[in-house]
């Protein structure tokens, strides 16, 4: 099996980061458009908005987590929010997502976050399983509301 590594990007990784990202947009129903994501990749990792971890099989990109940060008032420490978690199909099963967990959790700590939080599709049964294997806990205790925004283009 060929050797998997785990880096923290940067500006020089985005044309193997843009493929992934896109395709982890369209699991999720959005259309293809690598330019945009480009754009969005770019400014955030430009400003310093989000850490992203790229994780490649013998030197392919195969995987990507994407955190951003929030805090905690009651506790007064960073939260990490994994907002973006992909394993292309090619690499399913081969532990590229627990590996990517792994490094995400090892992250937090060294920032000494308070907590990593997801979300993920309802259906999303598969992921939802990897998570609570990997020590995730479904939240019972607060309810999650959104607020969609209708944004001008």
């Amino acid at each position: 099996m060929n050797q998997l590594s785990i880096e923290r990007c940067d500006l020089g990784d985005l044309q193997d980061l843009i493929p992934l990202f896109d395709e982890y947009r369209q699991f999720y129903g959005q259309p293809s458009n690598p330019e945009d994501c480009g754009t969005f990749l770019s400014a955030h990792l430009e400003n310093g908005t989000s850490t992203i971890f790229l994780a490649r099989q013998g030197g392919a990109p195969c995987g990507m987590a994407q955190l951003f940060a929030s805090y905690s008032s009651v506790r007064l420490r960073r939260i990490w929010i994994l907002n973006d978690l992909f394993v292309a199909s090619r690499a399913r099963g081969l532990g590229v997502g627990t590996t990517l967990l792994e490094r995400v959790k090892q992250f937090g700590e060294q920032t000494g976050s308070a907590r990593i939080d997801l979300s993920t599709a309802v259906d999303n049964i598969v992921a939802q399983r990897v998570y609570e294997r990997f020590g995730f806990v479904k939240n019972t205790f607060f309810l999650n509301y959104s607020l969609t925004l209708t944004v001008a283009d």
